[in-house]
């Protein structure tokens, strides 16, 4: 049974739902702005939160945890440096997400999220 375990399953498997969800995360923090279905982008929003919440904080126990988390160690590097700056003043709510227009071929409900 599944009652009450409310963790968005986007109809993969567990393995293919986390890399799923590592790689738009990576996107998302190196464009600012994607657009994915909404299911997707509900569960981004919680990854990316934590990864930025992480990046608050900046001491080398959380750079360590975002660096396995994160494809790209670059592009970390660039995000605990800005991220203080950025979103010091800020506790929590570091995304947003903007319903589009459904997608022309399946109708699946589109939106954008983006970083504020």
């Amino acid at each position: 049974m599944r009652h009450k375990c409310r963790i968005a399953q986007l109809g993969l498997p567990a393995d293919q739902r986390k890399a799923l969800l590592r790689n738009l995360t990576t996107e998302l923090i190196r464009h600012g702005q994607i657009t994915i279905s909404q299911a997707r982008a509900k569960a981004l929003r919680k990854e990316v939160e934590r990864i930025i919440t992480l990046a608050k904080d900046g001491s080398l126990a959380s750079r360590r945890q975002a660096l396995g988390y994160v494809y790209d160690k670059k592009l970390v590097h660039v995000l605990f440096a800005q991220a203080p700056e950025r979103y010091g003043n800020r506790n929590g709510g570091y995304t947003r997400i903007i319903r589009t227009v459904n997608r022309r071929g399946d109708n699946a409900k589109m939106a954008v999220i983006e970083l504020v």
